[in-house]
């Protein structure tokens, strides 16, 4: 079988310092660097950054059952402290280069449906307790064992699938693809099928002078093309005045490149520790329906996001395991009780990691540049917005072809295989959910394999899973029929 990469004597490890943390982290052993991973630390914080903006976007504002909000600023400080602690947990812990920050989709399912039954502080304690069966069931083993029944040609698909996903990120964020309002075509190209802002533009740009450096080996490639990019996107505003797409719809998405006005402020960070366990006024069913949803969405994200990254990094074995699986799966869980401490929402590893990997970090060092990046971030945070989301997508697109590379290892002449491994690939983007692809590929695995008369190759843990899946998709009837 062949292994991961993992550390072996290196006469060229540097001595003192420097080598010890050479060596703890299995930088030269890797075949990496001290300056690719700074490199690699910094490309993941701008193509994560975002989250610094977009995590108060989808939960301030918004009214929870006793009429109160969390405020903008302050889930800005708690969700880039958050990030930024998780981020460096996870590096010196597991030694690996994924960076860490409130996840995408369970926010949006606090935001939209849980605070419609419960108050914020509740929700939080709901992610909390997401948080600590994790942690329970990776301390246990059972959440390894989970990923090692997994078949190869499924976290394959997986792998090729988060690509997919990562690069339609990139074109809904660039404005390359947008929603047409329609049944029929639900997306399409820009504005009326054609790139009609400056900003798309700019993204367009930046993609293909990434893409010609990383065509062309160029060391930094990536960091060279996001900071060419958000130059020319500050010379732009500087010029045209675009200004917010809420205001302007030509204008910027989430964030103007602008470098007016005080970089500095001063972070809010009162809403650490504000969760409430009462649930007095909530039934039980209810509250066991959210943990539920949440316990799936994150557990099989998070999988299927090591997944990908360890073997975009180079550091997975051909079962797909990679070195410190149980420590990296405790400190996941760790990270959604962490995020619901400090009313962040559930932080968990997240995918834009792999624009760093692209850049050359392999090991948890470059978590430590990407931490204190976000740490800084609490008082940079008109810095942090410099960086507009058109130039980040960029990246993103990027690092979704280098991803798709995976997909040469998977055998299709089975058709068995072809149809998992096809609904775990497409699904992923069309339903805008790690989660959800992963499900579909479990369930259609066991109910193709078994009535195709492969039985033997569904290992019973995939059952429990499957079966698990699909009261997940059903959860919406099953919740209300229990109701």
């Amino acid at each position: 079988m062949t292994q991961p990469n993992v550390a072996t004597p290196d006469s060229n490890t540097p001595g003192g310092l420097k080598g010890r943390i050479d060596r703890y982290f299995e930088i030269s052993a890797r075949g990496s660097s001290f300056g690719s991973e700074v490199r690699g630390g910094l490309v993941t914080f701008v193509t994560m950054a975002y989250i610094v903006v977009l995590n108060p976007i989808i939960l301030s504002g918004k009214p929870d059952v006793a009429g109160n909000e969390l405020a903008f600023d302050q889930v800005g400080a708690v969700t880039a402290l958050t990030a930024g602690v998780m981020t460096i947990l996870f590096g010196v812990v597991s030694r690996l280069p994924f960076g860490f920050a409130a996840g995408l989709g369970i926010n949006a399912f606090l935001a939209f449906s849980v605070v419609g039954q419960v108050t914020w502080p509740e929700a939080m304690a709901i992610v909390m307790i997401n948080g600590a069966l994790i942690v329970l069931l990776a301390v246990t083993g059972l959440r390894r064992m989970i990923f090692n029944a997994v078949p190869v040609e499924l976290k394959l698909a997986i792998t090729v699938g988060i690509g997919l996903f990562i690069a339609f990120i990139g074109f809904v964020n660039s404005g390359f693809v947008t929603s047409t309002t329609q049944n029929s075509p639900p997306v399409g190209l820009g504005i009326g099928g054609s790139v009609a802002t400056i900003p798309t533009l700019l993204f367009v740009i930046t993609l293909l002078i990434t893409g010609v450096l990383v065509a062309r080996k160029v060391k930094g490639g990536l960091l060279i093309g996001l900071l060419t990019g958000t130059v020319l996107a500050v010379i732009v505003e500087a010029i045209w005045h675009l200004g917010s797409a809420q205001e302007n719809p030509g204008g910027w998405g989430l964030t103007i490149p602008s470098l007016s006005g005080s970089p500095f402020s001063v972070p809010d960070l009162s809403l650490i520790g504000a969760v409430s366990f009462d649930f007095g006024k909530v039934g039980v069913i209810t509250v066991i329906m959210l943990v539920f949803t949440l316990l799936f969405t994150n557990f099989f994200d998070a999988m299927g996001t090591f997944t990908g990254l360890s073997r975009e990094a180079g550091l997975a074995d051909e079962k797909g395991n990679f070195p410190r699986l149980k420590s990296a799966l405790v400190v996941e869980g760790v990270g959604a009780v962490a995020g619901g401490f400090t009313s962040s929402s559930s932080n968990t590893v997240f995918v834009e990691s792999g624009a760093g990997i692209g850049e050359g970090a392999r090991t948890g060092f470059a978590n430590i540049i990407t931490g204190l990046m976000f740490i800084a971030a609490m008082f940079l945070t008109p810095l942090t917005g410099i960086v507009p989301t058109e130039v980040a997508a960029a990246a993103l697109v990027i690092v979704g072809a280098l991803m798709m590379a995976q997909i040469k290892h998977i055998d299709f002449s089975d058709f068995a295989v072809l149809l998992p491994v096809f609904l775990t690939i497409t699904v992923m983007p069309m339903t805008y959910s790690i989660a959800n692809g992963i499900g579909a590929g479990f369930v259609s695995w066991v109910f193709v394999q078994v009535l195709a008369g492969k039985a033997k190759k569904v290992h019973w843990l995939l059952w429990i899973v499957a079966l698990g899946f699909v009261v997940f998709f059903a959860r919406g009837p099953i919740e209300s029929l229990l109701s």
